[in-house]
């Protein structure tokens, strides 16, 4: 579900939950400004149409994840992504962006305190795969 409104885009899970996250159109982050880096991770995708799907991520960057996904997801769709980074769990919002076989790009819509989390992994692993960032 999705509803647009002049000082934000509201998201939610499911028709009948009354569980949303509002957003506004300047926090939508482009994906294209970030470096992405390896990450393979359990990710729970949570899904109006599928269901809550399992799945194991590709790749993580400060403005989006990718994941390897057997359940077709239709791009646009709106999901809520739950998994573990190395500096602690992150549950946040996200649109299917692309899609290529069964790898799908997700684009996280609301960072919050989330971002904090995310930075900082990908930091860590910016560093860890080119020391010469240190």
């Amino acid at each position: 579900m999705v509803r647009v409104r002049s000082e934000g885009v509201e998201i939610g899970r499911s028709e009948s939950a009354n569980q949303f996250a509002t957003i506004s159109v300047r926090d939508i982050v482009d994906a294209r400004r970030q470096p992405r880096f390896k990450l393979e991770v359990a990710i729970n995708i949570h899904t109006r149409t599928c269901g809550t799907l399992k799945s194991n991520t590709v790749d993580i960057s400060e403005s989006g994840i990718s994941a390897i996904v057997r359940t077709e997801v239709p791009i646009g769709a709106f999901v809520e992504l739950d998994f573990m980074l190395p500096f602690g769990p992150v549950s946040i919002y996200a649109v299917v962006r692309q899609r290529s076989a069964f790898r799908y790009g997700f684009q996280f819509l609301e960072l919050g305190a989330m971002r904090i989390v995310i930075q900082s992994t990908c930091r860590h692993l910016a560093v860890s795969t080119n020391p010469d960032i240190a």
